[in-house]
């Protein structure tokens, strides 16, 4: 049975509580369905403020399918859940092709990256027609192999403002994406756990070098599934800092929350 986010329902605090892994805030959520130039159906949710304006939109790639990534994997699921109320930015999480979540089952199967091109130009395509402002690739792992290989060429290029990766391994995005970006000018910020299991701080800034605008952060201490509260929030704090006008703020997003809330 395909879950409906809309199902949550919120409980009133006396008194603000402490943000925990499972813990979500209130917003706008929906599930929706996008078809690809190749005529696949994916599925997907879209989690937006409850009021006030859409400072940022998120547009998702997740890890890769074939090693248990999908929609939910934990740290965009965390963005849903909390930032459309703590940043008032829009999360668009959705399946690439043949990959399953309890939201449903995207059409097709795994392509290695290649077909899922239509994916990305899908689901960017979607966010246009919304009127979802401000929009940007954040991917992660093998989601970043697909944001570096078509985000900085058309028709996608000309629709978003950036990209944010999270631990990218550059298996299949060569030097050549590398360049693209880095002709495009646009923003690119790169965030590499110090222990990750396939490119780490020192390889990933001389591989990033090509961008010259590209922002390298090296995370102490965190692997590249980004397990820990702690690396979850750092993910969190940076992907708000560079997308929205406000950012963060000095001491990153609140920790705790005094309206209504439900768990995950």
């Amino acid at each position: 049975m395909t879950f409906d986010p809309a199902s949550f329902v919120f409980t009133p605090q006396d008194a603000p509580s402490e943000i925990r892994a499972s813990t979500v805030l209130p917003a706008k959520r929906e599930n929706v369905e996008f078809t690809t130039e190749d005529g696949k159906v994916l599925r997907g949710e879209l989690a937006m403020p409850e009021s006030g304006e859409i400072t940022a939109t998120l547009i998702t790639l997740h890890p890769l399918p074939t090693h248990g990534g999908f929609m939910d994997s934990h740290v965009y699921r965390k963005a849903s859940y909390r930032l459309p109320a703590l940043a008032g930015v829009a999360v668009l999480r959705f399946n690439t092709r043949g990959t399953q979540s309890p939201r449903g089952t995207s059409d097709g199967q795994f392509e290695e990256g290649i077909g899922e091109r239509y994916d990305v130009e899908a689901a960017v395509r979607f966010a246009v027609e919304r009127g979802l402002p401000n929009r940007w690739l954040v991917g992660w792992s093998f989601g970043t192999e697909l944001a570096l290989m078509y985000g900085a060429v058309e028709p996608v290029a000309a629709q978003i403002e950036g990209a944010v990766l999270l631990s990218p391994p550059l298996h299949r995005a060569t030097d050549v994406h590398l360049k693209e970006w880095a002709a495009s000018g646009k923003p690119l910020t790169v965030l590499v756990p110090e222990h990750d299991d396939y490119l780490q701080p020192p390889e990933a800034a001389q591989r990033f070098s090509l961008v010259p605008q590209a922002r390298l952060v090296g995370v102490d201490g965190a692997k590249h599934l980004w397990v820990g509260e702690k690396y979850a929030a750092r993910v969190l704090n940076e992907i708000v800092d560079d997308v929205t006008p406000a950012g963060a703020g000095v001491d990153g997003l609140p920790r705790e929350w005094a309206g209504p809330v439900t768990t995950g």
